[in-house]
């Protein structure tokens, strides 16, 4: 058996020799195909390298050539130049005077409303500024007097009174077909409400905050207008003071400014006024009743005199003194009814100040604090504290002048009556006294 083993281990290390020895000739029968195969293509190698040697030593002329010709056209086109300018003489003032005109009436044209029924106007100026500021293109005749055509027709139509029509942007997105009437310059108004007019995007869009009702109404007539005068408020500004009497408050937005402090201040006063008109036409129906019982010799318990000369019959045999004290008692039962609420409406005329005041500190406090925690860089974050500062003393001051003149003149009539009531028992003393 390990003869057998031997003999096998043999024959398998001579196939493992021959093995190498065929591989090793196909390894060296590849490396000559391929040396072959490269000095066949080392021929087209060099060519390849003289072509683009020679590409190469051609662009390096092609260059020289091209910047000594670059170099020349320099000098050339600075001498036409030099010429154009000498031939221009006055002309080139003149289009650098046309080519700022363009530009400056194409800003106009953008922001102007007659461009709204004019359109088209900016373009070609801008198109015409931009030509001779780019190039050495020169204006030509008609473009010349067109530009003079424009400014023309703008001062023309800024005199006129238009009717055209044209889509509208209303206020809450829809795109209508509207008819607008233009005042020069000035405004665009339709269906009385004020449009605007947006030069980049040129379109015409209502304002989403409308001015007074009287600017509406004053719109709305001149649309109905038949070429008769109309008093119609315009703005010469081309918007600014439309924008700010559109951004102004109403009044209902001044209260809302007040806060909670406002509002107080408004229901305070609100019952005093309620309480001053019940006791004003109280006082004012009293006073006709007194009035009408010193004219009648009957007496009638319906009014505080009546009340009063109804104890004089009741203590007919009274002396003087006595029947003084009853007088007396019966005018102090009066006052209470003639003088009810006049302290209440008093002492709402001195607290309103003073809680318009509290709104003032109120104010401040939160203005302090946001200058405390943004600084002072935004007018903005301080307006709404000065703002409810402000706007609650001027609440505090409407409740507190009419409700002290009211408790003024109710405290008057209410004197008045109880000095009658007085004069008239003076005189039943003074009557029963000259009796006894």
């Amino acid at each position: 058996m390990s003869a057998m083993a031997e003999n096998e281990r043999a024959l398998d290390l001579d196939a493992l020799l021959k093995q190498l020895e065929e591989g090793k000739f196909a390894q060296t029968q590849q490396n000559k195909q391929r040396e072959q195969e490269f000095l066949a293509k080392r021929a087209e190698q060099d060519q390849i390298l003289r072509d683009t040697n020679t590409l190469r030593d051609n662009t390096l002329a092609l260059s020289e050539r091209l910047e000594t010709q670059f170099e020349q056209n320099e000098f050339k086109l600075a001498d036409l130049n030099e010429a154009l300018t000498t031939r221009l003489g006055s002309l080139k003032e003149l289009f650098g005077v046309l080519q700022q005109v363009a530009g400056d009436t194409k800003n106009k044209f953008y922001n102007s409303m007659i461009s709204a029924e004019i359109s088209g106007r900016s373009e070609f100026l801008d198109q015409l500024a931009q030509d001779m500021g780019s190039s050495s293109k020169l204006a030509s005749i008609e473009e010349i007097e067109r530009v003079w055509f424009e400014l023309q027709r703008e001062m023309t139509e800024s005199g006129k009174v238009t009717k055209f029509t044209t889509d509208v942007v209303e206020a809450g997105g829809a795109k209508v077909s509207k008819e607008v009437v233009r005042v020069g310059p000035f405004a665009l108004v339709a269906d009385g409400k004020y449009l605007e007019f947006n030069g980049v995007t040129g379109t015409v869009s209502e304002l989403i905050r409308q001015p007074a009702d009287r600017y509406g109404e004053s719109a709305a007539e001149l649309q109905a207008s038949n070429g008769d005068i109309v008093k119609f408020g315009i703005d010469p500004t081309g918007g600014s003071i439309l924008g700010l009497l559109v951004q102004a408050p109403n009044l209902q937005e001044r209260v809302e400014q007040g806060g909670v402090v406002g509002y107080i201040i408004l229901i305070v006063g609100a019952f005093g006024l309620l309480l001053s008109i019940e006791r004003l036409f109280t006082l004012t129906f009293i006073r006709a009743k007194v009035n009408s019982q010193l004219k009648s010799a009957e007496v009638k318990t319906n009014n505080p005199l009546g009340r009063v000369l109804k104890v004089r019959d009741e203590h007919p045999n009274a002396d003087t003194e006595a029947l003084e004290l009853h007088l007396t008692e019966a005018i102090l039962a009066e006052v209470p009814k003639l003088g009810r609420n006049l302290t209440i409406i008093k002492i709402i005329s001195v607290v309103a100040p003073l809680m318009g005041l509290l709104g003032t500190v109120t104010g401040m406090i939160n203005t302090f604090q946001a200058i405390t925690l943004f600084g002072t860089g935004d007018p903005k974050l301080m307006a709404g504290g000065i703002s409810t500062a402000l706007v609650t003393t001027v609440l505090g001051l409407v409740v507190a002048i009419p409700t002290t003149l009211l408790y003024a003149m109710l405290n008057t009539r209410s004197k008045n009556i109880v000095y009658i009531l007085q004069e008239q028992a003076a005189g039943v003393i003074a009557e029963r006294a000259e009796r006894g």
